[in-house]
């Protein structure tokens, strides 16, 4: 894919609840284009439409009405087989649960979207190895999420999001269940992700972490009302960061 194409794109994207006068545009004709490389913050108050706009990029919901296209791909015409196939391969996924499988080691974890791609056990296990050292786990690979803190679980699904080298990883809220000292780590991460190149999305509360993003666009009733290109750039942002307190 060259550079100056965008990755994801969405034009008029729509989704509707309801009817008549229980009628909610959830998501309310947004237009987005993210290119390679470029990390996205989407912030805006609860029940603005973000998380469901993110759920609607990642083609786990289906839009009413607009276009989505991933990597080429037109998600709104794909059927559903069709759809698991891409998100296995282009997309990661990481939510403010974190969503680990409990009976899985760490490792095992990260390396079930490798399997579920077709590759090897012993492809997964070296992949898994490789990301779980990236964030900081590798000497936690044996240990199943039970026996890990909330910050360690959140960078064990970041591992996971990143198995597959997806061209966009997608972030729901990935500090809102995390304490401050976790909440930095997360960050740096984030940060690393936007220095290392990888394509994000992210949609927020927090103030840090839209910090890392390239670009901060807000979203009000179910629209973007403001965007922000950000300025100092995500490796400033990282040096910050690792003297966060709080």
């Amino acid at each position: 894919m060259d550079a100056g194409q965008t990755v994801l794109t969405a034009s008029g994207l729509r989704k509707d609840y309801g009817k008549g006068v229980a009628l909610v545009h959830a998501v309310n004709e947004v237009s987005l284009d993210v290119a390679p490389g470029e990390s996205v913050a989407i912030v805006g108050p609860s029940g603005c439409g973000k998380s469901t706009l993110l759920y609607l990029l990642g083609g786990l919901e289906r839009p009413t009405a607009g276009t989505l296209r991933l990597a080429g791909h037109p998600l709104e015409q794909m059927p559903e087989a069709g759809l698991a196939w891409l998100r296995r391969r282009a997309l990661g996924f990481v939510f403010q649960s974190f969503h680990l499988v409990d009976e899985l080691t760490a490792s095992e974890n990260v390396e079930l979207p490798t399997l579920l791609a077709g590759a090897s056990p012993r492809k997964a296990r070296e992949r898994a190895a490789e990301l779980l050292e990236r964030v900081g786990l590798e000497n936690r690979a044996d240990h199943l999420p039970s026996a890990l803190s909330g910050g360690q679980q959140q960078r064990v699904a970041i591992a996971r999001a990143l198995a597959n080298a997806p061209h966009v990883v997608l972030a729901d809220e990935p500090t809102g269940n995390l304490d401050s000292a976790a909440t930095t780590d997360v960050l740096r991460l984030f940060a690393q992700l936007r220095a290392d190149g990888q394509t994000v999305v992210i949609v927020t509360h927090d103030e840090r972490m839209a910090a890392t993003a390239d670009r901060l666009i807000s979203m009000r009733d179910g629209r973007f009302v403001d965007e922000t290109k950000l300025t100092g750039g995500p490796a400033r942002s990282l040096t910050e960061m690792a003297g966060l307190e709080g």
